[in-house]
């Protein structure tokens, strides 16, 4: 008979550790190693004796997940299955989590409903037993650049499509980590009649919608998570669902947005440079351009492409900013204006419109 799969199962909840414990044990190919609350208990378990697989939650105290995974694939190598409420497919930890060397990732169970507990039981085993088939490497290498999708995957460049410069402005925000609170700040301080603004905020699909709800009961404008066709008007900021891109598009006076399917775009979906790109096209001089807080260079080309349009270009600061990754590679590609602290981009947005 074949030996069962060591697991050492690492969550700073008890909770969570007793289940996934419980989980994990049921399976006769499996059996639970021992737990730990963080990754330096971890790293003593380790020591003593090296598991087959680790299942790792990211949000954990004294260290954060994600530099545990870095710092055990560096080191011992072994196959890292991510269980965490902050891990769904598609959203930015994930992909950093597979970059880093992770195996598999899964959202942790809901512990209060039995149903989708027992269903979850059954992908957790097979997730965990998948990964102790894996050989374990290092650190992997970031993709390469030439395998990162640009905007031409949704829309091609057409500078014929802008529109002469015209009293109705449109503002377009990109944004990424640190970009929810960023974004409330911006949308806080704007008028009941300000223009029409659009946003691209990476996020996982199911959590867009409620953070439109929440914004549009701290704003004195209106916020909504975007649908197709809505038209962008005054005193409405429309809000890109996660997992669909977002279009700003134009027929005669009339902007309204198209929410479509797509290839990840800069490894985002939605993107920034597809929002951006087709403001470039359709808004041209008409656009006041505005990118956020974020990691990664999404937006920058697109940034570039508005600015060469004849659109208004603003930057957060480096001080202001979580993450100064997006806005670092906008200025790098040389599609901004200037360059303001949080605090001081709502009041420019409106001077330049």
């Amino acid at each position: 008979m074949n030996a069962k799969k060591k697991v050492l199962i690492v969550d700073d909840s008890a909770v969570v550790r007793r289940v996934l414990a419980n989980i994990i044990s049921s399976d006769p190919d499996l059996e639970v190693m021992a737990t730990a609350s963080d990754p330096f208990v971890a790293a003593e378990k380790i020591a003593q004796e090296k598991p087959d697989v680790m299942t790792l939650d990211i949000e954990m105290p004294r260290m954060d997940g994600l530099t545990f995974l870095q710092k055990i694939m560096e080191q011992h190598p072994i196959p890292v299955v991510i269980i965490s409420s902050l891990a769904g497919s598609g959203t930015e930890t994930a992909m950093k989590a597979l970059e880093s060397g992770a195996v598999e990732i899964i959202e942790k169970p809901q512990l209060g409903t039995k149903e989708y507990l027992e269903e979850a039981s059954v992908f957790i085993c097979d997730a965990v037993k998948a990964a102790s088939q894996a050989k374990p490497s290092h650190v992997r290498a970031p993709l390469p650049i030439t395998n990162k999708l640009s905007a031409d995957a949704v829309i091609q460049k057409s500078g014929a499509k802008a529109m002469l410069k015209t009293t109705e402005k449109v503002i377009v925000v990109g944004a990424s980590t640190g970009g929810t609170e960023a974004i409330a700040e911006f949308l806080t301080s704007m008028p009941m009649d300000a223009p029409g603004i659009v946003i691209v905020q990476h996020m996982p699909e199911r959590f867009t919608a409620a953070f439109a709800k929440r914004l549009d009961s701290i704003c004195a404008i209106s916020v909504k998570e975007a649908e197709d066709n809505d038209t962008v008007i005054r005193g409405r900021a429309l809000i890109a669902p996660g997992n669909k891109h977002m279009l700003l598009k134009r027929s005669g006076a009339r902007y309204f947005v198209e929410v479509k399917d797509g290839p990840l775009v800069s490894r985002h979906r939605p993107s920034v440079d597809v929002l951006f790109r087709s403001a470039a096209s359709y808004a041209g001089k008409n656009a006041v351009g505005v990118i956020m807080t974020g990691m990664g260079d999404d937006g920058a080309q697109g940034m570039k492409e508005m600015k060469d349009a004849g659109a208004f270009n603003i930057a957060q600061d480096e001080h202001s900013c979580v993450v100064y990754g997006m806005p670092k590679e906008a200025i790098k590609a040389g599609g901004v204006d200037t360059v303001l602290p949080l605090k001081a981009i709502s009041s420019k947005v409106l001077a330049e419109c």
